[in-house]
């Protein structure tokens, strides 16, 4: 991956991180970088950056690691979606990424020519959202 993609994936995950760039902006950022997607792993506490033409970076999450809960639980993290989607005074990537791993989501990707993230659970179980 070359530095310039590399640093745009960064400010990307640092910015979601710190509250300074909303989801629809890291898409379109992603984009015209030349991304077509990205894994959020919470069991390795890492994001993975794809292009589609094979090359990918892996980049560590800021934050606390910690355990994702055994049983998945598909309408509370769909509860969760909503929230950050509503992004109410009282929402932060933070509180999501700490919520969705006690309900047993152990990461998501996110497809951009699907128009989709997928939210996984440690058993394979999954739930979909379609983006706009």
């Amino acid at each position: 991956m070359n530095a310039q993609r590399t640093a745009v994936a960064q400010r990307c995950l640092e910015g979601a991180h710190a509250g300074t760039i909303d989801f629809p902006s890291i898409v379109g950022t992603l984009i015209e970088a030349g991304f077509d997607g990205y894994f959020v792993d919470y069991r390795r506490n890492t994001t993975s950056y794809y292009r589609p033409d094979g090359d990918s970076v892996v980049l560590d999450n800021p934050g606390a690691a910690g355990p994702v809960a055994e049983a998945f639980d598909p309408a509370g993290v769909a509860g969760q979606v909503r929230w950050a989607q509503a992004n109410p005074p009282d929402y932060s990537y933070e509180a999501f990424c700490k919520a969705v791993k006690t309900m047993g989501c152990a990461g998501y990707l996110v497809s951009f020519p699907g128009r989709r993230v997928l939210y996984i659970g440690r058993t394979g179980e999954t739930h979909v959202e379609r983006m706009p």
